[in-house]
C-alpha cells in the first residue's frame, strides 16, 4: 500500500464521528480512504450488495451487534472481506477473543499508528489473495482451453509431468492404437518409443522444463505402434505451468510422405542387395565416382572397407542357411552408425564399403574404431542360435595422388589387410600416400601457394558460434581458417592444411590466426575466442615469446583468448604441452583440449594439463543418440570434467536430437551446424566455389 490506491471502507458504528476519525487517521498515513457509514446491522447486507467494499471496521463499543454476528452477516455476501475490530481498551485476552470470533485483529481506539499498520496489512493481504485467486482462475480457464484444443486437434498430443503421461487426446489413442485412456495415462512416456530414441526424448523433456527447448524445434524418434511395428515420428515439446506445477506438452505430427510411383520403387529395389539393403557393387561405385567429382562443402571424403572377421566360424555356429540373416544384421548395425550423407554398398562376398563425409581422414579411422567396438559387444541371433562377431575396417582419405578410383579402393583394401594381419577387430588408416613421390610433387605446389597466400594476406577467418546449453551469458566463438586462391575463390582447409602439416608450415598459419583473433576480438563483443595451436607450434620453443611480444604490442586482453590442441597431440607431446599451458596461464590465456573422448576415460591428462575446457569429439555425436554405451562413456567424461571444474563443449552438433541428448548428459556448450553455419569473414575479397589442386597447378603454370 502506498496511498495511491483508493480504499473503500465500511465503518460500523452508531456514532458518525467514528467515520471522520477513521477517515482522517488513514489519510494521515497517506491512504485515500472512502468511508461508508453503517449505523444499523440491517444495513450491512444492503451496503455490501450495492457498494465495492474492501474492509470493515467495527467499533465494538458503539454498535449493537457482536463481532461474531457481524461476521455471519458479512459472510452471506462476501466472505473474503476482512474485519478489524475497535474498542476503547484492547489487551491480549480481548484481542484473542475477537480473532477467535472472526476478526482479523482488535485495535485500541487511541492507537492510531497501530490502526494504520493493521489496515495496511489487511488490505495488502486481501489484494494479494484476490490476485492469486484471479491467477488460479485464469490458469484453470487456460488449462480448460488447452484441453479443448487437444481434443479438437488432429495431431497426437499428450501432457507429461515428470516423465509420466497425465492427459492425452483421441489422436494420441489412434496413433498408438490404444483402446482407452487407461492404457496410456499414468505410464511413462518412454514406453511408447524405441530404446534408441529414449535418451533424446528424455533430454528434450528436461530441456523443455528448463526453458531451453525452442517451441518450433522438432525431435525425430521411432515410436512403438504395435509389438511388431514401429514408425518414425516428429515430436514438439512445450512447457506449461499449472497450479500443480510445470508439465510438458508433447505434440506428434507425422511427416508427410511423398508418394512414389511403383515403378520407381521397383527400380530402387533392384539397385540394392537384398541381404544388406545396401547398393550393389556397380551401383555403389557409380555413386562413389559421382561424389568424388564434387568435394564436400566442408571436410573430405573417406572410404572404409568393412569385413566380418572369420566368417567361416560364423557359418559353423549358425549354419549356412542362417548366415545371410547374420550378415543382414551386421549391415544394419553399420547403417545405424552412418551419417545422412554417407553411402554404402556390398562390395564383394561378406565385405561392405562405405563412403564417409568427415572433417578429415582421422575421423574415418575413429568411425571404424567405434564400429569395431560396437560390433564386439553385440550378440547376433537367428532362430535359436546366436553368435558374437568382430570386424576389421580399412580406411583411406580421398587424395589427389590417387590417379583413379581403382587406386583409391586398392589403398583402402590394403589398409584392411594390415588390420587383418594384426589380428583383426581393429581399424587402420592408410598411410600409403604419405611417402609417395606424387604426393611430394603435389606438396611442392601447395607449399608455393601457401607461402604466396601468407605473403599476400589471403587467409581469412571463419567464425563458428559456441552456444550455451545451460546459459547464454557468454559469447564464445571457435575461429577457423580459410584460404583464398589468386582469383579470390575459397580453398577448403581439408585441401591445404594437410600439406601445411606435412611441410612444417602450420606454425606460420597459427601465428596468422592469433593475429587475426586479436583483430576479431577488437571488432566484436566476443567474450572468448578459441584458436587452434598445432603440435608444430607446441614443439617450437619461440612460440610463447612471440605471443607475449604480440600481445604486449597490441595491448590485448589475453583473458579473451583460449588456445586449443587435439588430445592426441597433447598426449603424444605431454611434456612440451604442459610447459606451453603453464606459460599460457601466466599471461591469462585459457586452454582447451579438442577431439577429446576417443580414447575413452583417459582422465589422467585432465589432471596433468588442467584445461579450462574439453571439446567432446564430434565423431561421437552421431552414434551418441542411439548408443547407450556411448552415452554412459560421455556422461563419465562430462562428470569427470565437472568434478575438476572443467567446462565441456560438444563438437559438430547437427540436429535437435543430438542437442537433447547432450542436455541430458550435462554438457555445458555445443557448436556445429545446428547452432550456426561457419561464417567466413572475407573483408574485401570475394568468395567463390572451392578450387581444386589441378586449378591451382594451372594457375601456377600461367
Amino acid at each position: 500500500m502506498n496511498g495511491r490506491h483508493s480504499i473503500s471502507i465500511a465503518v460500523l458504528s452508531e456514532n458518525q464521528d467514528d467515520v471522520a476519525l477513521i477517515n482522517s487517521t488513514l489519510r494521515d498515513a497517506g491512504h485515500a480512504a472512502h468511508c461508508i457509514w453503517i449505523s444499523k446491522a440491517r444495513d450491512i447486507g444492503k451496503t455490501l450488495a450495492a457498494e465495492y467494499v474492501e474492509l470493515l471496521i467495527l467499533n465494538c463499543d458503539s454498535f449493537p451487534e457482536s463481532v461474531r454476528q457481524v461476521i455471519k452477516l458479512k459472510d452471506r455476501y462476501n466472505p473474503e472481506i476482512p474485519l478489524i475490530a475497535l474498542q476503547q481498551e484492547a489487551d491480549e485476552t480481548s484481542i484473542q477473543k475477537a480473532m477467535q470470533n472472526g476478526a482479523c485483529d482488535l485495535v485500541s481506539i487511541g492507537l492510531k499508528g497501530r490502526l494504520q499498520a493493521v489496515v495496511t496489512r489487511e488490505l495488502r493481504a486481501l489484494r494479494v489473495e484476490r490476485a492469486l485467486n484471479s491467477t488460479i482462475h485464469s490458469a484453470t480457464e487456460y488449462k480448460k482451453q488447452l484441453n479443448d484444443y487437444m481434443q479438437s486437434s488432429t495431431a497426437a498430443i499428450a501432457l507429461v509431468e515428470e516423465g509420466i503421461i497425465t492427459e492425452i487426446n483421441d489422436a494420441w489413442l489412434k496413433l498408438f492404437r490404444c483402446a482407452s485412456n487407461d492404457e496410456t495415462i499414468g505410464l511413462p512416456l518412454m514406453d511408447n518409443f524405441e530404446s534408441e530414441s529414449q535418451a533424446a526424448i528424455k533430454g528434450a523433456l528436461v530441456a523443455a522444463i528448463a526453458g531451453k527447448w525452442a517451441a518450433d524445434e522438432k525431435l525425430i524418434a521411432k515410436s512403438h505402434v504395435t509389438s511388431e511395428e514401429s514408425s518414425e515420428v516428429h515430436l514438439e515439446f512445450r512447457k506449461f505451468i499449472f497450479d500443480n506445477g510445470p508439465c510438458v506438452q508433447v505434440r506428434i505430427s507425422q511427416p508427410e510422405k511423398a508418394a512414389q510411383e511403383p515403378t520407381k520403387l521397383v527400380h530402387d529395389a533392384l539397385k540394392r542387395d537384398p541381404t544388406t539393403l545396401f547398393y550393389h557393387r556397380t551401383q555403389f561405385l557409380e555413386r562413389v565416382s559421382k561424389r568424388l567429382r564434387k568435394k564436400p562443402a566442408s571436410g573430405t571424403h573417406v572410404l572404409a572397407y568393412v569385413k566380418v572377421d572369420k566368417f567361416g566360424d560364423v557359418l559353423e555356429k549358425v549354419g549356412i542357411l542362417n548366415s545371410d540373416d547374420i550378415l543382414g544384421q551386421f549391415a544394419e548395425a553399420v547403417r545405424k552408425r552412418m551419417h545422412p550423407r554417407d553411402v554404402a554398398g556390398r562390395f564383394e562376398g561378406t565385405s561392405l564399403m562405405v563412403l564417409l563425409e568427415r572433417g578429415k581422414a582421422r575421423d574415418g579411422e575413429v568411425w571404424g574404431r567405434q564400429l569395431c567396438e560396437h560390433i564386439r559387444k553385440q550378440t547376433f541371433e537367428v532362430g535359436d542360435r546366436s553368435t558374437q562377431l568382430t570386424c576389421t575396417v580399412g580406411v583411406c582419405g580421398a587424395n589427389e595422388v590417387f590417379a583413379s578410383l581403382e587406386e583409391f579402393v586398392a589403398a583402402t583394401v590394403e589398409a584392411y589387410k594390415i588390420g587383418k594381419e594384426a589380428g583383426g577387430n581393429t581399424a587402420v588408416l592408410s598411410d600409403s600416400a604419405d611417402d609417395d613421390t606424387k604426393q611430394k610433387e603435389f606438396d611442392a605446389i601447395w607449399v608455393k601457394h601457401l607461402k604466396s597466400a601468407l605473403m599476400e594476406d589471403r587467409f581469412r577467418l571463419a567464425q563458428l558460434p559456441i552456444a550455451g546449453l545451460r546459459s547464454d551469458g557468454v559469447q564464445m566463438y571457435d575461429l577457423l581458417v580459410r584460404m583464398l586462391d589468386e582469383h579470390g575463390k575459397s580453398v577448403l582447409p581439408s585441401e591445404f592444411l594437410p600439406a601445411a602439416e606435412r611441410n612444417n608450415m602450420m606454425k606460420n598459419i597459427d601465428r596468422w590466426m592469433i593475429k587475426a583473433a586479436i583483430g576479431f576480438c577488437k571488432d566484436t563483443d566476443a567474450d572468448r575466442v578459441f584458436v587452434r595451436l598445432s603440435k608444430q607450434s607446441v614443439l617450437d620453443v619461440t612460440t610463447i615469446a612471440w605471443m607475449e611480444q604480440e600481445f604486449d604490442s597490441r595491448s590485448f586482453d589475453c583473458t579473451r583468448l583460449v588456445m586449443q590442441l587435439p588430445e592426441r597431440d597433447a598426449a603424444k607431446h605431454i611434456k612440451q604441452t604442459r610447459a606451453v599451458v603453464k606459460n599460457l596461464r601466466k599471461i591469462g590465456i585459457g586452454f582447451a583440449l579438442e577431439h577429446y573422448g576417443i580414447d575413452q576415460e583417459r582422465f589422467q591428462i585432465l589432471d596433468i594439463l588442467k584445461p579450462d575446457y574439453i571439446k567432446v569429439d564430434g565423431e561421437l555425436m552421431h552414434t551418441l543418440m542411439t548408443d547407450k554405451d556411448m552415452q554412459i562413456s560421455v556422461e563419465k567424461i562430462v562428470r569427470a570434467a565437472s568434478e575438476r571444474g572443467i567446462k565441456s563443449i560438444a563438437e559438430r552438433v547437427e540436429n535437435a536430437n543430438a542437442m537433447a541428448v547432450l542436455f541430458q548428459l550435462g554438457l555445458d556448450y555445443m557448436q556445429g551446424h545446428y547452432v550456426h553455419e561457419p561464417e567466413v569473414v572475407l573483408q574485401d575479397a570475394q568468395g567463390g566455389k572451392p578450387t581444386s589442386l589441378a586449378e591451382l597447378t594451372a594457375a601456377n603454370a600461367n
